[in-house]
């Protein structure tokens, strides 16, 4: 570990503050063997750190529960094994947000009015919205707050109550299947069939900056896609790589890309 590479990895004024935060943070639990933990990260924030930290003992991505997206940085000192990360001590609550079912409040609602209470984005971890109910995590200072004051999200009135990490509710996502076959495996190709537009509209939103592949920014058309990544393009969704089947007898590569609705 070394915070010189602070400059190194930073791509913005932004990064370098928040990697300095986690810096502190975390070397400050390492020095004196403590607990320690950041706040939520992304996948492109969670992607920074693994370059700052490397892999020291004692260092865990911890999301709340098993596929999580938005994970915290935890060090837990030689003390203290992986338990403690669901015991009571644990630095992520789960709240269950319980509401009429015909209500059906979406993942944006509830985004929304988390934020509309006055907290930051980074309090908050993955949302998971069912019938009727709505799992989210939060980092444990957060969750006594929430418990007083969020009470709707939008139109809809909430009851709130926390739960055990362990009993937390995720609804698999829909998904549609589009089999395909591509002359490669370039971003901009995929995009190109997983979203149904064509492939010079796929270009247009890689250079402006809009899509990602597994929570990191790219801006190269010919970025080669690896077989389970996740694509993300700012106003048109998310779609998977799924599956990278053989070559047909025209020579292309047979796909299946499974897009998020």
């Amino acid at each position: 570990m070394d915070r010189s590479n602070i400059e190194k990895i930073a791509k913005s004024p932004e990064d370098r503050v928040l990697l300095a935060k986690l810096w502190d943070k975390i070397h400050g639990g390492i020095r004196k063997n403590i607990p320690s933990n950041s706040c939520f990260l992304s996948l492109r924030e969670l992607e920074m750190t693994r370059f700052l930290f490397g892999q020291p003992e004692g260092l865990h991505y911890f999301g709340g529960y098993e596929g999580a997206e938005r994970k915290l940085l935890v060090y837990l000192p030689d003390y203290l094994d992986e338990g403690a990360l669901y015991g009571e001590d644990s630095p992520i609550v789960c709240l269950r947000a319980t509401f009429y079912q015909a209500d059906a409040p979406s993942h944006r609602d509830f985004l929304g009015a988390l934020m509309g209470v006055g907290i930051g984005r980074e309090t908050v971890g993955d949302i998971c919205v069912g019938s009727g109910s709505c799992d989210f995590l939060v980092t444990a200072e957060i969750a006594p707050y929430l418990e007083q004051n969020f009470l709707c999200a939008g139109r809809t009135k909430l009851h709130l109550e926390r739960i055990p990490l362990d009993a937390i509710s995720v609804p698999e996502p829909e998904t549609k299947e589009i089999k395909d076959t591509l002359a490669s495996l370039r971003l901009d190709s995929v995009i190109s069939a997983g979203f149904r537009i064509g492939r010079s509209a796929a270009t247009q939103y890689i250079s402006a900056g809009k899509a990602a592949i597994d929570g990191l920014p790219c801006e190269k058309p010919d970025k080669a896609v690896a077989e389970g990544a996740k694509i993300s393009v700012r106003g048109l969704g998310k779609c998977k790589l799924t599956t990278v089947n053989g070559q047909t007898k025209k020579g292309r590569i047979s796909v299946v890309i499974h897009r998020y609705v």
